[in-house]
């Protein structure tokens, strides 16, 4: 009989959104009458239709696959050279020295973050920032990794942690942040690249958010610190700017400057370990999904992208108002599409959880699903429509808060 892998028994006996998900269909289940008024603003999913860009260049891959001339079998396992070129196009433009070939297209960040691990070696100390999104832990834990510390975010340090006085071999860092909708400063950014330095560390750098930033002066990529190109890797998603949460693509950014250590002492670039894997375990993102995500790099393209995120920042400019007039407390929200709001005293994030959908039918997302310290607030997403959000502002301002 085959063995199990033990290190699953030390996961939470569920994902998060998998947890929430029971939950709210035990209550639809339980009240029929108010299943068709339940909101969603859990889950970080896009409601909104993809840019023409995308659509444009989707019709005409496929009408390409439908031609012998045309058609297109295995692509490259790394993505197609036009994608890429695009990609690293954008790093140039905002002064980052990026080659196509640093560039590695996948079906998306979250998948990355997990797969990364792959050329990692055992043993490492890992340090994640807490609150922190789930799928960071919970893989360490998949994998075997016992050494893992945990920073703690809170109000009074703006829910970024500073470098702590202990080293540690892997950092991940998500800014603009989930769950906590908090960015990063330049300095920030730059105290972390010198402490992975010193510490000859990782960062695993996740910045899934980036077409969110408003605020001037706050860094898009770990790159625009000057000496992370050789301590850091950077994943990305076209999920949230592009809406491809359905299609999947991303991409994973590994300069060849940044460098490992091997038991013998003998350094490494991570850059074709990376090469390795991908060209083993898997086989790329399909045509047309990478010709969509080419697209939202042309001119149209990125008018499109920022009039996507633009809306769904109006979302989250609303919220603000509503909750402000609740007198409710919370940050994140301008630079990121989520707001990380302060439970009401005597409850806990579970407690706000069904206290909200049980009282005016909202999901939202309880803060100790992303860690310890994130009990005490819970998370409202964003993603939905204008009319689900204005709804979601008006059921707010009914609630009793005192």
């Amino acid at each position: 009989m085959a063995f199990v892998n033990e290190n699953y028994f030390k996961l939470s006996p569920s994902y998060l959104f998998a947890e929430i998900s029971r939950r709210v269909e035990t209550y639809r289940k339980e009240h029929p009458e108010k299943a068709a008024s339940i909101i969603r603003c859990g889950i970080g999913d896009v409601t909104e239709p993809l840019p023409q860009a995308c659509i444009k260049a989707l019709h005409k891959a496929v009408d390409e696959m439908a031609v012998r001339e045309t058609f297109r079998g295995y692509g490259p396992d790394y993505g197609y050279e036009f994608v890429r070129h695009a990609i690293a196009g954008e790093y140039r433009e905002r002064g980052m020295t990026i080659a196509d070939d640093e560039i590695f297209l996948s079906d998306g960040s979250k998948c990355d973050c997990a797969n990364i691990l792959d050329i990692l070696g055992g043993g490492n100390r890992i340090l994640i920032a807490d609150p922190v999104y789930p799928v960071y832990n919970d893989t360490n834990v998949m994998a075997g990794n016992s050494d893992v510390s945990f920073l703690e975010g809170t109000d009074e340090n703006g829910f970024v942690p500073p470098p702590p006085g202990t080293a540690a071999d892997v950092i991940y860092l998500c800014f603009p942040n989930n769950p906590t909708g908090a960015v990063a400063t330049r300095e920030q950014l730059a105290a972390w690249v010198a402490y992975a330095r010193k510490n000859d560390a990782l960062i695993l750098f996740d910045a899934a958010y980036e077409a969110y930033i408003r605020t001037a002066g706050i860094p898009h990529s770990i790159f625009e610190i000057p000496g992370a190109s050789e301590c850091a890797i950077e994943m990305r998603s076209f999920s949230k700017n592009g809406g491809f949460t359905g299609l999947r693509c991303g991409f994973v950014t590994i300069p060849k400057t940044a460098l490992g250590k091997r038991k013998n002492g003998t350094l490494e670039a991570f850059h074709p370990l990376w090469a390795r894997r991908q060209s083993t375990k898997f086989n790329g993102v399909s045509y047309p999904v990478q010709r969509a995500a080419e697209a939202l790099y042309s001119e149209e393209g990125r008018a499109q992208v920022k009039d996507l995120t633009d809306f769904y920042m109006r979302n989250a400019k609303l919220l603000r108002e509503a909750l402000d007039k609740c007198e409710w407390q919370y940050i994140g929200g301008v630079d990121a599409p989520y707001l990380w709001v302060k439970c009401l005293p005597g409850k806990t994030s579970w407690d706000m959880f069904s206290f909200l959908l049980e009282n005016v039918c909202i999901v939202s997302t309880p803060g100790s699903g992303f860690g310890k310290m994130g009990e005490g607030y819970f998370r409202l997403s964003c993603f939905n429509s204008r009319a689900n959000i204005e709804e979601v502002c008006r059921r707010l301002s009914t609630l009793k808060v005192a």
